[in-house]
C-alpha cells in the first residue's frame, strides 16, 4: 500500500467509502483482517476504522488532533492509542503494512482493505481542517474579512456576480470544529451556489473587535425552498449589524436538555419539601436489553465491549461525566423537581433530611459502576495481555475523569474502586504484566491516582468548580446514611469534620459546579447506546437480570461479590 501524499482526497483510496452505518459496513467485512474506512454517522462523520476479527466486527475511532498553524508541521494529528501521524493515510498504512494491532485491547490487526464498488461524492481530505488549497482559492477572490458579523448575518443568501467556476470542488466531509474555524456541513450535492453566499469587503470591518465565533457542532440545516441543504457558517447570538432578508435566515438548532440555561426564578419564601425525589429517569424500552433478561446476557457483553473499545477514553469520560450529572441532579432537573424537593440541585438535596432517595441511589449507582469496572478486567478469559490492556483502559479512563481534565469525581472514585477491589489487586500476574507492557498507564496509577483518590475520600482532595465540574460526594453520602468512619477515633473524628465541612461547600457552590459541568459539556453529542449503557437502571438489570435486580441491595451485593471473587481465582489460582 502506497502513501498518498497529504491533502489527497480519500475518494482515491479504494479502502475509503465515504458515510457509512456501522450495520452496512459489518456487512462488508466477511473475514479476519478485513477493514475499511468510513466517515460514522453517529459521530459527525469522524473516521472510524471497521474492522473484522477473530469472527468480530470492531470498530475504532480515529482520533483527530488540530494543530496551529506553524510552517514545517502537519494542521492535524491522527492517532488511536499512544502514537501520533500526520495524516490518516499514514495512520493506516502504518498499521497495515507493518501488521501491527489497531489496539493492544483487541489485538486486531488490519491486513485486507475492503475495496469500494461505487464512486463517492462526498469524501474527506486533510486539507478540509485547516488550510485547503481549494477552499483557500475559493473564498482568497471574497476575502476571509466574512468572519465578521457584517458578512455573517448573510450566509446562506446568493449574490449576483459572485459565482465562479470550482465552487464545486470543495471537500464536502463534516468535522468536528477546532478553535473558531468556520463549521463546515455536510451536503450530498456540489456546492455550486455556496460561492455566491461569501462576500465581504475590508470596509466592512468593524472598529470594535468581532464576537468569538462559539463552539457549537457540526449541523445539517434544512432549505425552507426544499433544495438539497448546503455549507452554511452558522455563527449564533453574534450582533447583526444589518438586516437578514425573509426567508434567508439558518435556523437555529436545538439546543440539548444538558446545555438548557435554567430559568432565573423569582425570590420567593422558603417552600416545604412536598416529597422525596428520584433523578433515576423512568424504565424505558432498551435498546440493548429486552423486556426480560438474564444476568450477564453474552450477546450484550459483547455489544458493550465493542461500544467501549470503539470511544477513545476521553469520549467515554463525557459520556460519564453526562450520566452521572442526570443521576445527580446537577444538570437537567426540572420546575417540577425543585419544586418537590424545596432546593434547586441535587448537590444540596443529598445534605438534607429529605434527600435519603438520591444518597441510596448514589450509592447504588456507585457500587454498580464498580462491580461493572471489575468485570471488566475479570471477564477477559484470554491471554495475559487482554487484562493487561484492561487494566491499562481503566486507568486511561480514570485520568481522563480526574480534575482538570472531564472533572468527573464520582466516575473517578468508580473506576477506582474497580482497580482496588481485592478481586481486581490480587492479580499479580496481570499487574506485572501492566508494569512492563504499559509503564506509563502503570506508574499514573501508582504516583497520580492512588494518593490523589486517598485524598478524596480523606475529605482533602481538590473541590474548586473550576477544575471539578461534580465533586466527590460518596464520603457524605454515606456518612449521612448512618456509615462509620473506621480508624481510631482522634483521626475519624477529623475526618467527619472535614467531610461535613465539605459537603456543606458543595452544596453552597452547586450553581457552579452547574456552569462548569455545562461549559464541559458543550457542544458535545454523545452515543444513544453508550449514552445508556451508563445509566444506573441499565447496569442494574445487566448485572442482576430483569428480576434479580429487585432483590434487595445487600443480598445482590453478596452474591456478586462472590461471583468476582470465583472469576478472580480462576484466572489466577492460589499457589
Amino acid at each position: 500500500m502506497q502513501v498518498p501524499q497529504d491533502g489527497e482526497d480519500f475518494a482515491s483510496q479504494p479502502w475509503y467509502h465515504g458515510p457509512l452505518s456501522r450495520q452496512k459496513a459489518e456487512a462488508l467485512l466477511r473475514q479476519d483482517g478485513d477493514f475499511l474506512v468510513r466517515a460514522s454517522e453517529s459521530h459527525g462523520g469522524h473516521p472510524v476504522i471497521s474492522c473484522r476479527w477473530q469472527g468480530l466486527a470492531l470498530h475504532f475511532e480515529v482520533l483527530c488532533v488540530a494543530l496551529r498553524p506553524r510552517p514545517g508541521r502537519p494542521a492535524a494529528l491522527f492517532q488511536l492509542e499512544d502514537e501520533r501521524f500526520p495524516s490518516l493515510h499514514a495512520l493506516v498504512h502504518s498499521y497495515v503494512s507493518g501488521q501491527r494491532p489497531l489496539t493492544q485491547a483487541t489485538g486486531a490487526v488490519a491486513s485486507r482493505p475492503v475495496t469500494r464498488q461505487e464512486s463517492i461524492r462526498c469524501s474527506f481530505s486533510e486539507d478540509t481542517l485547516l488550510d485547503s488549497p481549494a477552499r483557500v482559492k475559493l473564498l482568497r477572490d471574497r476575502k476571509w474579512s466574512d468572519s465578521q458579523p457584517a458578512g455573517l448575518e448573510l450566509v446562506g443568501q446568493s449574490r449576483e456576480g459572485h459565482s465562479g467556476p470550482g465552487a464545486s470542488a470543495v471537500p464536502t466531509f463534516a468535522l468536528r470544529r477546532m478553535g473558531s474555524d468556520p463549521v463546515l456541513l455536510k451536503t450530498s450535492d456540489p456546492l455550486g451556489s455556496i460561492a455566491d453566499s461569501l462576500w465581504a469587503s475590508d470596509g466592512q470591518l468593524h472598529t470594535k473587535m468581532p464576537t468569538k465565533p462559539p463552539r457549537t457542532p457540526p449541523l445539517v440545516l434544512p432549505d425552507a425552498s426544499g433544495r438539497p441543504p448546503t455549507y452554511c457558517e452558522l455563527v449564533l447570538r453574534v450582533p447583526s449589524a444589518r438586516g437578514t432578508p425573509s426567508g434567508h435566515s439558518c435556523p437555529e438548532p436545538e439546543t440539548p436538555w444538558w446545555e438548557t440555561q435554567e430559568e432565573a426564578e423569582d425570590e420567593r419564601c422558603f417552600a416545604r419539601p412536598q416529597a422525596q425525589v428520584s433523578f433515576c429517569p423512568a424504565d424505558n424500552p432498551s435498546s440493548l436489553l429486552g423486556p426480560q433478561n438474564r444476568p450477564l446476557e453474552p450477546k450484550v457483553l459483547h455489544i458493550l465491549r465493542g461500544l467501549f473499545l470503539e470511544h477513545h477514553p476521553a469520549s467515554t469520560a463525557c459520556h460519564l461525566l453526562l450520566a452521572d450529572c442526570q443521576a445527580t441532579g446537577l444538570l437537567g432537573v426540572t420546575k417540577a423537581q425543585r419544586d418537590a424537593m424545596g432546593v434547586a440541585s441535587g448537590l444540596e438535596l443529598l445534605t438534607l433530611p429529605h434527600g435519603h432517595c438520591l444518597r441510596s441511589e448514589l450509592l447504588e449507582r456507585h457500587e454498580a459502576l464498580v462491580l461493572a469496572g471489575a468485570l471488566a478486567v475479570l471477564g477477559c478469559s484470554g491471554p495475559l495481555e487482554e487484562r493487561a490492556a484492561a487494566l491499562r483502559g481503566l486507568v486511561e479512563l480514570a485520568l481522563e475523569l480526574r480534575p482538570g481534565a472531564a472533572g468527573d469525581l464520582p466516575g473517578l472514585a468508580a473506576v477506582m474502586g474497580a482497580l482496588l477491589m481485592p478481586q481486581v489487586s490480587r492479580l499479580e500476574r496481570t499487574w506485572r504484566q501492566l508494569r512492563r507492557s504499559h509503564t506509563e498507564a502503570a506508574l499514573a496509577f501508582e504516583q497520580e491516582l492512588k494518593p490523589l483518590m486517598r485524598a478524596l475520600d480523606e475529605g482533602a482532595g481538590p473541590c474548586d468548580p473550576g477544575e471539578v465540574a461534580l465533586p466527590h460526594v460518596a464520603p457524605a453520602v454515606r456518612l449521612l446514611e448512618g456509615e462509620e468512619i473506621l480508624g481510631p477515633l482522634d483521626e475519624s473524628c477529623e475526618q467527619l469534620l472535614r467531610t461535613l465541612q465539605r459537603a456543606r461547600q458543595v452544596a453552597r457552590d452547586a450553581p457552579k459546579f452547574r456552569e462548569a459541568a455545562a461549559r464541559r459539556l458543550r457542544g458535545f453529542r454523545p452515543n444513544p447506546e453508550l449514552s445508556e449503557a451508563l445509566t444506573t437502571g441499565f447496569m442494574r438489570r445487566l448485572l442482576w437480570g430483569s428480576r434479580g435486580e429487585g432483590a434487595p441491595r445487600a443480598a445482590r451485593l453478596e452474591k456478586f461479590q462472590l461471583v468476582l471473587s470465583v472469576l478472580s481465582h480462576r484466572l489466577e489460582p492460589d499457589h
